[in-house]
């Protein structure tokens, strides 16, 4: 689920000292870039929009300005990751209508956000992501849009419609802000197609749909209910929604429990949490655990404690990662028909329309693998769709890859899995090469792990 909320914000010069890389002639002529072309742009649909022309749009050369915001993908790599850089081009930052005021970037206290980001050298495909957990648009800068905008991909990501700890307050009814996000997904994806056909001169010839944690389950819903929009994705780590569970209500109690000392280790494994991973219990205790039962919850189920969270999960750090009590004793099953028509709204079928890769990390101490893709896998199968999936279950990965770090002999980090796991899929699409089987996959005992995977 990926709350994965910084420590502290980074803080951004203000806009008016800093502008987008100076315009050379040369930069100018490429891929259509010039002022001219520029004008000519329109987002359709968007309420706002605001293009701004880079020598380089990946993010090392982006931090600083007003681009891309370190916070919202701060805490997702191990520290040896590697990123490309040099990529020049056009972004396009904008928002779509909307009510709620929870993303702050840009100063514009508007949700619905996006991000395009267009290449000069464009290789005429087109990759679309979301926020995972709770975050904004740019939180896939570092583990996605470098590295495609470097294969020549245009880039666009959303903040799906809300975020932050509060985004349970936006919308009327249960489920309406997770409603929102794969509603803002798909919107996203038909402007980033018009848009690249009005610069480039044609659509793209192939879009792919991928993302990590809640925008993996994004890249589910997609593949499910717009097939048509995409060629194929790449799912990292989804959280599994389903009306008779397993979902997150059905096991993070637990966690709960344990962390208010009311469950122990046998609770936790029957719960589904992998025997193994007892070593990252105490990180997502303090930090994952009970925040995000109580938001998840208080979307879905507001009736069960009204006063907590409440109108907002807190202020501080630690009101905002302290559980509610009341949640040890969360009972999923036995809430009302209403909670589970709520989570109906936004659940899984298994009926993916093009092929889709899935990545999960068997000691994934924030969606057990064994109650979530596990689960997923064989409901594919129960549909019949197979033969358009390949899972892998990455041996010694964890929700977020950071805390390789600090555990460099137990864990992995999945990115560049994912990376591999991407250049499969496109030539699966593409090319009509097959993924290797579905299947376990061994943790290397030597080699750099931060730079370095695959799927065998």
């Amino acid at each position: 689920m990926c709350v994965m909320l910084p420590s502290r914000r980074t803080t951004l010069l203000s806009a008016a000292l800093l502008a987008a890389s100076a315009v050379t002639p040369a930069a100018a002529a490429r891929a259509d870039g010039g002022s001219a072309a520029r004008r000519r742009l329109t987002v359709p649909g968007a309420e706002r929009q605001q293009l701004s022309r880079h020598d380089d749009l990946t993010t090392g050369a982006l931090t600083g300005t007003p681009y891309t915001d370190p916070a919202d993908w701060a805490g997702l790599t191990a520290q040896g990751t590697r990123n490309p850089s040099g990529v020049p081009g056009l972004q396009i930052d904008g928002y779509f209508p909307g009510t709620s005021r929870l993303n702050t970037n840009h100063g514009w206290n508007h949700d619905a956000q996006f991000v395009l980001r267009l290449p000069d050298d464009w290789n005429g495909k087109l990759v679309v992501t979301g926020a995972p957990g709770v975050r904004k648009q740019y939180s896939m800068d570092v583990i996605v849009s470098d590295w495609v905008l470097a294969q020549g991909y245009a880039f666009a990501a959303t903040d799906k419609g809300n975020c932050g700890p509060d985004f349970y307050t936006d919308g009327e009814r249960p489920g309406d802000a997770i409603v929102e996000w794969n509603r803002r997904t798909t919107q996203l994806t038909r402007a980033a197609k018009a848009v690249l056909a009005q610069y480039y001169g044609h659509a793209p010839r192939r879009t792919y749909m991928t993302g990590i944690s809640n925008s993996g389950y994004l890249t589910r819903w997609q593949l499910e209910n717009h097939p048509e929009l995409y060629d194929g994705g790449v799912d990292w780590e989804g959280p599994l929604w389903r009306a008779d569970g397993p979902n997150l209500l059905t096991f993070l109690p637990t966690a709960v429990a344990r962390r208010l000392g009311r469950a122990g280790d046998e609770d936790m494994y029957t719960a589904g949490f992998a025997r193994g991973s007892e070593f990252l219990w105490p990180y997502h205790e303090k930090v994952y655990w009970g925040l995000t039962q109580k938001i998840y919850r208080a979307e879905l189920d507001p009736g069960y404690d009204p006063a907590c969270p409440g109108a907002s999960a807190g202020t501080t750090a630690e009101q905002i990662f302290a559980p509610c009590p009341s949640d040890a004793g969360y009972d999923y099953a036995a809430r009302p028909r209403r909670v589970h028509d709520a989570v109906a709204r936004i659940a899984l079928t298994g009926r993916i329309g093009k092929p889709m890769i899935t990545l999960h990390g068997t000691l994934d101490a924030l969606l057990p693998i064994t109650v979530q893709s596990d689960v997923y896998a064989r409901m594919i199968a129960d549909r019949g769709r197979s033969r358009l999936h390949r899972y892998y279950r990455i041996e010694g990965g964890n929700h977020v890859d950071s805390l390789y770090d600090a555990h460099l002999d137990r864990l992995r980090p999945m990115l560049p899995c994912y990376r591999s796991a991407f250049t499969a899929l496109t030539a699966w699409v593409e090319r009509h090469e097959e993924p290797p089987a579905s299947g376990t996959v061994p943790r290397p005992r030597t080699g750099d792990l931060a730079v370095t995977g695959s799927l065998t």
